[in-house]
């Protein structure tokens, strides 16, 4: 894999370097993401950090599309149809320089719906440990991220939720995502067995309540004693519910989705395998993604999937296929020994595993991958770029409600630049300072 190099400035037509000043500027591209389509030979206008349109070929934005104006710094999309907005937007990008860069796209900066941490600190630590690595994945790429926490004794992650709640209102984190305890433990992959158990309303309320508010997705195995109801509890709360680390057959999954469960945590990794008279929950999620029902999570790090598998799910899913890093605190990190929750982990290769009976290599532990890393396994796997691109923006910022993953008017310009093969090669652009 290509590493996410240093951030840099942005070279401009002539090759040198520039950092944008104040006023409206035009970047050029020869593709530009807007999370949900590509343009080709794109165009992105900013004024300041604030993204102002985007479009295709040379000249301004079409005077009359709403998708692409903004009538000021900040302000939301014109209305629809409005000439007016439109002659606005061409009047300020009037003059504006144009900076050519070339044969790069130009993408929102990823949304990670499912990570443990980076940088050698996990979520799980406390509100420092997870400043650390949201700041490690900014770093490298990774604008926005989901604070996962592994499965510990329903106390334990009650405090741990309670003590990161206030950095996702304070915009450190996008939002909280328990990844147990509630899980079935002849699937539990990484997660301590000790800590495994079945959700009770009570345990239910209690988490609810810690989150105070914050986005929360709930992974958790449907056929537990409970455990529909547990849905049904978590989706009425609002919480998003993912079936993961399950061993449910494919009639209780399809309850599952019925009674409001949305997503598919990293589908075929810690869950029932199907077989031909068996399906699982694997088609039972795939036909949810179909219907418009799931959101399916993939880990596309070279470990986790064969790249027949990933493509495969990728076009299968579609518009609702998502990848995810599940990485663990030795993301952006050298081998050596880690820790995920109450678990030692060696990474070696780049691959976490627990230890197993005499330090033996054990179940694998997350991954060591970025959401950048990802874009680039997709497409060397044979997936799209376009597709790619939207499964690490648009595509998990929806399955979560979260308005992140779109290039659109008013928003802050945080981008991803990357080849058209999809390496990385710029950080985004953050204040926008390059």
């Amino acid at each position: 894999m290509t590493p996410t190099p240093p951030t840099a400035p942005v070279p401009d037509a002539g090759g040198g370097r520039r950092v944008p000043g104040a006023g409206p500027c035009i970047l050029r591209a020869a593709h530009v993401h807007d999370g949900d389509v590509m343009h080709d030979d794109g165009r992105l206008a900013l004024d300041g950090d604030r993204v102002l349109a985007v479009w295709s070929g040379p000249g301004l934005p079409p005077a009359r599309s709403a998708s692409t104006v903004v009538d000021g710094p900040g302000e939301g999309p014109a209305a629809a149809g409005e000439p007016s907005a439109g002659r606005a937007l061409a009047a300020r990008l009037a003059g504006a320089p144009v900076h050519d860069l070339g044969d790069v796209v130009l993408a929102p900066a990823p949304v990670d719906i499912h990570c443990h941490g980076a940088g050698g600190a996990s979520f799980s630590e406390g509100p420092e440990a997870a400043r650390h690595a949201a700041a490690t994945l900014r770093a490298h790429g990774t604008a926005h991220v989901v604070a996962s926490l592994v499965s510990e004794p329903v106390p334990v992650v009650e405090r741990q939720v309670r003590a990161l709640a206030p950095l996702v209102a304070e915009g450190v984190l996008a939002g909280l995502h328990l990844e147990g305890p509630w899980l079935a433990p002849d699937h539990r992959g990484a997660h301590d067995p000790a800590a495994l158990c079945a959700p009770t309303p009570a345990d239910v309320d209690r988490l609810l309540a810690a989150a105070d508010g914050a986005p929360l997705m709930v992974t958790l195995a449907p056929e537990l004693p409970g455990g529909l109801d547990a849905v049904r509890r978590l989706a009425e709360a609002g919480a998003v519910v993912g079936v993961g680390h399950t061993a449910a057959d494919y009639g209780t999954t399809l309850e599952a989705i019925e009674a409001g469960a949305t997503v598919a945590t990293h589908l075929y990794n810690g869950c029932r395998r199907p077989t031909h008279r068996d399906p699982g929950p694997v088609l039972a999620l795939l036909e949810g993604a179909r219907a418009g029902l799931v959101t399916i999570e993939t880990i596309a790090d070279g470990v986790h999937l064969h790249p027949a598998v990933l493509r495969r799910t990728a076009a299968e899913a579609g518009r609702r296929w998502a990848m995810v890093s599940d990485a663990m605190a030795a993301a952006c990190c050298a081998d050596g020994d880690y820790r995920l929750g109450p678990l030692a982990v060696t990474v070696a290769g780049g691959v976490a595993r627990i230890h197993g009976e005499g330090r033996e290599p054990g179940a694998i532990a997350g991954s060591t991958v970025t959401l950048a890393g990802s874009v680039e396994h997709a497409v060397a796997a044979g997936i799209g770029l376009e597709q790619a691109l939207r499964a690490v923006t648009a595509v998990p910022a929806d399955a979560l409600g979260l308005d992140l993953g779109r290039l659109r008017p008013g928003v802050r310009a945080q981008v991803l630049v990357t080849d058209l093969d999809g390496r990385a090669v710029h950080d985004p652009v953050m204040d926008p300072a390059w």
